[in-house]
């Protein structure tokens, strides 16, 4: 199928002043949550909550610091979360991708709205 993208905006829902970011976030739903680079969670002001360990695809672990909150917005959909920060660019997991009801649309390589639920967010909670 190829990778996967999608447009999302990142904010701190802490700090209303503070504009969104715009970026396209790497897809992949594989991974748990979302990725952001450090200078993301500078211009955010994203606060470290603590640090983690994580493992990547080449088996290497990593002590990253886990930051937030961080607001997820795409399309009509929205979500909170909070970030690892790792790499060069976004990349955006299984986790936020559930909180808003989003799935892969393959022709295009993006992400949509749930067509089931275009209008409201729908969860699975039995």
């Amino acid at each position: 199928m190829g990778f996967v993208y999608a447009n999302i905006q990142l904010s701190n829902p802490k700090i209303a002043s503070l504009k969104a970011i715009s970026v396209k976030a790497l897809v992949d739903t594989g991974a748990m949550t979302i990725c952001i680079p450090e200078h993301i969670a500078v211009q955010l002001k994203l606060k470290e909550i603590e640090k983690r360990e994580i493992t990547t695809a080449d088996e290497t672990s990593h002590l990253v610091s886990y930051v937030g909150p961080i607001q997820i917005n795409f399309e009509n959909r929205t979500c909170f979360s909070g970030a690892l920060v790792i790499g060069k660019s976004v990349l955006m997991g299984a986790v936020p991708m559930e909180d808003m009801d989003l799935v892969i649309a393959p022709s295009g390589r993006t992400i949509t709205v749930n067509p089931q639920s275009p209008n409201i967010p729908s969860a699975l909670v039995k």
